[in-house]
């Protein structure tokens, strides 16, 4: 199978493709058996698992973010741990500790390392904003490198290894927000809203009725570890790498040819990782369309939750109310698929 981008899947990956798109269909289903509504939220979660990122919540109390992941962890059938980030929590309170024992037999004393919450497949980072940097850092370092260092000692996370983290909005920021470049670790930043009348009136009438139903596993964790590879097997076309590449580039105000928009809105642009992510989530979207290979419309589709925690608006922006959804937004109208196409 082609597209007029170029080559689609090989005939090898096939198969697996269309068990990827049939299974995440089922998985979809699943998870909206709890979930009313949210359809961007849902998939862009799943888009980030199945690329291998990590993911960044952001919305306020009492939309469900929690219980999304609680859910998503429910019908994978992983080991899941949820982590509730407070201004007191230590980093050794995440990734374990050394403790002194003694051997019952021979009276001896030892260490042993007593592993800590994050050695999970899912783990949930509640309220990331609420804790200090130290422990911030203890989480991030384990989602880049998938190893904990603990009294000297490197341990291994078991794949996969998913960390969703959920904040509030700005205006509602903890003591410890984020730093630039730790939001950077983050493969997509998920905005979610309160959802419409229909939906809520849906949410009120099945939470006060009944318990929430059970849920079975959908994949083993081989298969997701099989999808992850699959999509980074996905070939991509040169003029959609190309389209990737200048549309971060595009984010930024010293580039050469900058967008007056962007110099006069944007104090930081978006770095080399927000092309790679821009690359991997078009390759999932474009397995979860059924399509043998993403198109700069892929790439569009997942431009917003990868560039929007990584452009830095600038006191222009703030004082005249341009968001930085509404950057990323121009962006995409700026840099027109056409001129990828001669």
């Amino acid at each position: 199978m082609t597209t007029e981008t170029g080559a689609g899947i090989s005939g090898n990956d096939l198969e697996q493709a269309e068990a990827f798109a049939r299974g995440y269909a089922e998985l979809r289903e699943a998870i909206h058996r709890v979930i009313v509504g949210q359809d961007r939220v849902v998939d862009e979660l799943l888009m980030a698992l199945f690329s291998r990122g990590h993911a960044l919540i952001i919305g306020v109390p009492g939309l469900a973010k929690t219980l999304l992941v609680k859910t998503l962890a429910q019908t994978l059938g992983w080991d899941f741990k949820r982590i509730q980030f407070t201004p007191d929590l230590m980093p050794s309170d995440i990734t374990g500790t050394e403790i002194l024992q003694s051997d019952a037999t021979t009276g001896e004393r030892a260490l042993r390392f007593v592993k800590g919450p994050l050695f999970a497949n899912l783990v949930l980072a509640d309220e990331i904003n609420r804790t200090p940097p130290k422990t911030q850092a203890a989480l991030l370092e384990a989602m880049q490198e998938y190893t904990i260092t603990a009294a000297g000692q490197s341990y291994p996370l078991e794949p996969p290894f998913f960390v969703v983290a959920t904040q509030n909005p700005i205006e509602h920021e903890g003591t410890y927000p984020l730093p630039e470049a730790q939001l950077d670790r983050f493969m997509f930043s998920i905005n979610i809203d309160y959802p419409a009348r229909e939906e809520e009136l849906a949410i009120v009438d099945t939470t006060t009725q009944s318990e929430p139903p059970t849920l079975s596993p959908v994949f083993t964790k081989e298969q997701v570890i099989a999808f992850q590879q699959l999509v980074r097997r996905v070939p991509v076309s040169k003029h959609v790498l190309s389209y990737a590449v200048d549309l971060a580039r595009a984010s930024r105000p010293n580039e050469q040819g900058a967008r007056d928009f962007v110099k006069k809105y944007v104090e930081w642009g978006a770095g080399p990782r927000a092309s790679q992510y821009l690359i991997l989530g078009a390759k999932a979207l474009s397995l979860l369309r059924g399509k043998p290979a993403p198109s700069t419309e892929e790439v569009r589709a997942v431009a917003r939750p990868v560039l929007q925690h990584r452009i830095i608006a600038n006191y222009n922006a703030t004082g005249e109310g341009v968001s930085v959804r509404k950057i990323v937004d121009t962006l995409i109208e700026q840099v027109p698929e056409a001129d990828y196409r001669k």
